[in-house]
């Protein structure tokens, strides 16, 4: 018998024990809900989300979908949570209390507390346990660097991608508008048969046949998208026509705000969009543009984060004392950059992750930054210098290149994320579900 099996059967037994124990004691019996490798989602677990999520959803004035409905929804965002926190413990992504504190705080101020301690009383007050609360921001944090490391990072976008987008864009009308648009995803596993696909599509015209009704777009959204965004209301918020998929904007051209297409089909399944509204935006000119470099210590199933930290941590007491940044960067970078000494050239706003740039964006001509983490690993950052200029030319063929890798980049998360689910051991122990 395999350890994994072993202890999931002591699991299995532990559960039947402590079930007739708490039926001796007229405590509610939990059971197992599903299994995903070698964890267990029991019931209980997923009754306490289903309450939390129909709290939020209530907050947002969104009508609640059917009870059966919205646990199939929450049980399956469950199941692809669990997925993605055993693919990071496996792969050595860690998110460590230090960092977790850092993105509440930056979460409470958002939310215009001063305090983590005020923000907690809040959510405790509504009902909501702080406890569950930092492991849910965690396993969002974790979500969003797995996408930045297993998907973004191996993007690759060809000058060629760039002429073709933009020779399309030409014949576009509207591409200097920007959208606010909400989806609806039905996802097709990877090799469905005929029939299941079929079975899918009609899942995507019922929700479109409930919006024709006249539901609301986010309850439908609550109870039957796949997308990330699902349990909030399905919303993209504003997006430039220019970075939509042709699919996407071909049919957003002949809709009014308040319109919803028909379903659509792109490799990842079936998809309903709703132009929520319409704005024209001229493209920026003149930018600001850095001149950088950096230097990138990757961390990888044999790096930790702590070690990353380290090894970077020694490079920048080296660099402080005098020796050369170039240098210490064809020495030690991970980064495709060493060669150049870490050279990244002139960038402009947009063109970096957003730690990376806010990190760079702070510092003065010639200083170095301290140690900044973004889902690459972790960097050291000079900045060389800076200057205003006119990127009418150089402006559009980024915009474009963003507009591909920002549709890219959704295909091949869901690409991902149906890998992830297909070669996972996911047994349901309700057959309603």
């Amino acid at each position: 018998m395999s350890k994994k099996l072993f202890a999931l059967t002591l699991f299995v037994f532990a559960a039947f024990a402590s079930a007739a124990e708490s039926q001796r004691q007229g405590v509610p019996i939990d059971s197992i809900e599903v299994i995903v490798n070698d964890d267990v989602i029991t019931h209980l677990e997923l009754e306490k989300r289903v309450v939390s999520v129909s709290k939020m959803l209530q907050s947002q004035k969104t009508a609640l979908p059917d009870k059966n409905v919205l646990e199939r929804q929450v049980l399956e965002r469950m199941i692809t949570e669990m997925l993605l926190a055993q693919f990071a413990k496996e792969s050595g992504l860690r998110i460590d209390d230090a960092q977790l504190d850092k993105t509440i705080l930056r979460i409470a101020q958002q939310n215009k507390f001063a305090t983590v301690a005020a923000f907690r009383a809040k959510l405790e007050q509504d009902g909501t346990d702080f406890k569950e609360f930092r492991e849910e921001i965690r396993n969002e944090i974790i979500s969003v660097r797995l996408r930045e490391r297993e998907v973004d990072s191996k993007l690759v976008i060809s000058e060629n991608d760039v002429d073709n987008y933009l020779s399309n864009q030409e014949r576009q009308e509207g591409k200097g508008d920007e959208l606010l648009l909400a989806h609806i995803l039905v996802v097709v596993p990877e090799q469905a048969s005929a029939d299941k696909i079929q079975n899918y599509r009609g899942r995507a015209e019922q929700a479109l046949a409930k919006l024709r009704g006249g539901a609301s777009f986010a309850q439908v959204a609550a109870g039957y998208s796949d997308a990330q965004d699902a349990l909030k209301g399905g919303e993209l918020g504003w997006r430039p026509a220019d970075r939509l998929p042709p699919m996407f904007a071909d049919a957003l051209l002949k809709m009014k705000p308040g319109d919803v297409s028909d379903v659509l089909r792109s490799p990842s399944g079936f998809h309903i969009i709703k132009l929520l509204d319409r704005r024209n935006k001229d493209a920026a000119v003149v930018v600001t543009q850095t001149h950088a470099r950096h230097i990138l210590i990757k961390t990888s199933e044999l790096v930790s984060e702590n070690e990353a930290k380290s090894r970077l941590q020694e490079i920048k007491q080296r660099i402080d004392k005098g020796a050369d940044f170039a240098e210490e960067a064809r020495l030690h970078s991970d980064d495709g950059s060493a060669s150049q000494g870490g050279d990244l050239g002139w960038l402009s706003p947009g063109e970096t992750v957003p730690e990376f740039e806010s990190a760079m964006d702070a510092l003065k001509v010639g200083q170095v930054s301290g140690l900044v983490q973004t889902g690459f690993g972790w960097h050291l950052i000079q900045v060389l210098g800076r200057r205003n200029t006119d990127v009418s030319v150089e402006q559009k063929r980024l915009r474009a290149r963003n507009a591909i890798r920002t549709f890219k980049s959704d295909e091949a998360y869901q690409d991902w994320l149906r890998q992830l689910r297909d070669r996972a051991f996911v047994e349901y122990h309700n057959d309603s579900k």
